[in-house]
């Protein structure tokens, strides 16, 4: 949960709300691989509560823009009835791509929790920083790395098990 201290000044993080919300965002991520989709779950909070709750449906929808992320945004901006979500915080499982990290700084997310960096696409530190570039209109803050071995772990148990079943069918010549 973030409190604000006093107004205008800065927020104060809270550990432990943060690996509260990551835990719902990890819980979102369980939906998405019981649906045999990229297990990565996102929730928006604004006020110390859950506003948004999406997971991936990239294959459920047939629509590569289905990230967790841009389904979570969508969701806030109903809830808030704006585009701009400046108060907001996303947390989400795994370091955002680029097209999600652009879509949170055209909305204006304050802050960016995530658990397991992606070095070679995330946008918010691993391959290239979106979420902080200068020359953009918005810089979110980040955090990085909360629960990350539990958000890993779901990865990396997904596409575990993703490449065994690959193998296994083309051993039957499948």
């Amino acid at each position: 949960m973030i409190h604000p201290e006093a107004p205008g000044s800065d927020p104060v993080i809270d550990i432990a709300s943060d690996q509260y919300f990551m835990g719902e965002a990890l819980r979102m991520a369980q939906r998405a691989a019981a649906k045999d989709e990229v297990p990565i779950g996102a929730v928006i909070v604004r006020g110390g509560s859950i506003i948004a709750r999406a997971w991936n449906q990239v294959e459920t929808l047939r629509d590569a823009t289905a990230h967790a992320e841009m389904l979570a945004l969508t969701q806030a901006e109903s809830v808030v009835d704006d585009w701009r979500l400046t108060d907001c915080d996303l947390y989400v499982t795994k370091e955002p791509c680029p097209m999600c990290a652009g879509a949170i700084v055209h909305c204006r997310i304050r802050r960016v929790i995530f658990g397991c960096p992606d070095a070679r696409g995330g946008a918010a530190g691993g391959f290239i920083n979106l979420l902080q570039q200068p020359n953009l209109n918005h810089r979110s803050e980040v955090t990085a790395g909360v629960m990350e071995n539990e958000t890993r772990f779901l990865l990396v148990d997904f596409f575990g098990r993703r490449r065994r079943e690959n193998e296994e069918r083309r051993a039957r010549g499948e």
